[in-house]
């Protein structure tokens, strides 16, 4: 493993300051290939209902593509990156917010406490995956070591759960955040009801949820994977907070995900993660060119497309040997307790 030691505040905020500046035609040019291509599919696949629904599937997987790289455009505007005007961001991010089933500032309020908590192992909760030290896990009740095991189940993880998250879950206000961001949260599920009533007026109700329900899911699953991977990776990094370091948790708690070129015009660079959380204000069109210019960031170790889905398998964080382990590791761990002296 690779210890990335953590750079002073100034130094690596100097060598990553030309690259925060948004570039606004980079900017206008990403909506329209990302949005564009989108809408294009989406008239595509209203016509290969009269076809066949297989072509309609087929369609669907490239238009969960363009919706995950436009949940990236999201992303940047609810950090306010994407372009240099704070109404613009604001603009985009509601519109967006709207294609991906995201109320803009109530997802912004938890992505902030994502960043700000980020490897600390004191703060976990908000804008996370669920995970459990060894320890927790092992005093946790019969019924909570269930619905850990449950909720940490690859296809409960990348399959049910993103679908309820992002149809169901994200309809609804949250008790944590303010006023404001409640209104958001109604003012996008207005938005939604109101194309849902135009398609139902256009193509009918059916047809609309035979199109949009598919390409929703697979979007989520592909989005749920990416976060999942960015911070559940072998090398990653979690310190209780006395000794957690922002900049160490950037660069040791989240992936350098070295994906195919396609897939990374796809996920819009976001796999550049470990510089996105030292720095959130580098809009995604610059993560790679920061990340080629920055000396820094070739000290961490890139996990590939390949070697990532070793990362289904883990499970829990073990505070002693500062690693993630699965439940096979686990069983190991029992019996090692089970054998020392003091347990016989």
């Amino acid at each position: 493993m690779i210890r990335t030691a953590a750079p002073a505040e100034t130094a690596w905020k100097q060598a990553v300051a030309e690259h925060r500046k948004p570039v606004l035609r980079r900017g206008i040019w990403q909506l329209v290939n990302s949005v564009v291509p989108y809408v294009a599919l989406w008239g595509l696949m209203i016509w290969s209902l009269s076809v066949s629904y297989w072509i309609t599937l087929a369609l669907s997987v490239f238009a969960a593509g363009f919706l995950v790289r436009i949940f990236i455009i999201f992303h940047d505007c609810g950090h306010g990156s994407f372009f240099k005007s704070r109404r613009a961001n604001r603009l985009a991010e509601f519109a967006t917010g709207v294609l991906t089933f995201t109320p803009y500032r109530q997802w912004r309020h938890e992505h902030a406490q994502h960043h700000a908590t980020s490897g600390d192992l004191d703060h976990r909760g908000t804008g996370d995956i669920w995970t459990l030290t060894v320890r927790e896990y092992l005093e946790a009740s019969r019924g909570k070591r269930f619905a850990y095991r449950l909720t940490r189940n690859p296809f409960v993880l990348f399959g049910v759960a993103p679908a309820f998250l992002f149809l169901i879950h994200q309809r609804f206000p949250s008790r944590a955040v303010g006023k404001r961001a409640r209104r958001g949260v109604h003012w996008t599920n207005a938005a939604l009801l109101a194309i849902a009533v135009l398609m139902s007026l256009t193509i009918g109700i059916k047809a609309y949820v035979l199109i949009q329900f598919p390409v929703v899911v697979l979007a989520a699953s592909a989005g749920v994977w990416l976060f999942y991977v960015q911070h559940q990776f072998e090398d990653m990094h979690w310190e209780r907070h006395a000794d957690w370091d922002y900049a160490e948790a950037a660069l040791r708690g989240s992936s350098f995900y070295k994906l195919p070129r396609v897939l990374q015009w796809f996920t819009g660079n976001i796999g550049f993660h470990h510089v996105h959380h030292l720095s959130p204000a580098i809009p995604n069109y610059n993560l790679e060119r920061c990340h080629n210019a920055t000396p820094l960031f070739r000290q961490v170790k890139p996990v590939t497309l390949w070697h990532s889905l070793k990362a289904v398998n883990y499970r829990l964080w073990d505070e002693q040997r500062k690693k993630l382990i699965g439940f096979r590791g686990l069983r190991t761990i029992r019996r090692q307790m089970s054998s020392t002296p003091a347990n016989r």
